[in-house]
């Protein structure tokens, strides 16, 4: 039976009120973008973690620095939105800015396609926590599997030899100037 190895969920140093992980060990490092990553592939795996409170306040008030950090999220191979709370937390105006639940919501659907950023919603922080700690487990089984993969194959051709430019590997080699091939 094939047993993956037990990732180690980062978390940014500048998160305030880290999740708390129930199967994966943690550490705090600082992350050049995003809230959370996996151990060994911090330019791989980010997850932004955001409150629907937090999720408005940076839609509207900090929404060139969003912007920035949404941009930045696109030179990863696996990258998540995650906001803690449900969609109709938003419609239901369950925060305390004024700012008005659809356009929020626009703002959310249309960063999500230009940045190319899936938006996902947790209930609630644990369940945010389990979320980060199934994606992490999962993209490392995949990134080990396809390293495994890449290793079989380079293994069924054979070793591997240089030759040089020009000639041919069953050439036979010209005799030095003046005297005679050598056997090998």
């Amino acid at each position: 039976m094939k047993t993956t190895p037990t990732p180690t969920i980062i978390v940014d140093t500048r998160e305030q009120t880290p999740l708390l992980f129930a199967n994966l060990t943690t550490e705090r490092a600082t992350l050049a973008t995003g809230d959370y990553s996996v151990l060994g592939f911090e330019r791989d795996f980010c997850i932004e973690r955001k409150s629907i409170e937090d999720l408005v306040q940076s839609l509207t008030h900090g929404r060139d620095r969003f912007s920035r950090e949404l941009q930045r999220m696109r030179g990863y191979s696996f990258r998540r939105l995650l906001i803690v709370g449900t969609l109709a937390d938003i419609e239901a105006h369950r925060y305390r800015s004024l700012a008005n639940p659809k356009a929020v919501v626009g703002s959310l659907f249309a960063f999500e396609a230009r940045f190319d950023v899936p938006v996902c919603f947790s209930a609630s922080p644990e369940a945010a926590a389990t979320l980060i700690e199934r994606w992490a487990l999962y993209f490392v089984r995949e990134r080990l599997n396809a390293a495994s993969e890449t290793m079989r194959l380079y293994a069924l051709t054979g070793p591997h030899t240089p030759t040089r430019i020009g000639s041919s590997p069953t050439a036979d080699p010209e005799p030095p100037a003046g005297g005679v091939a050598q056997k090998k």
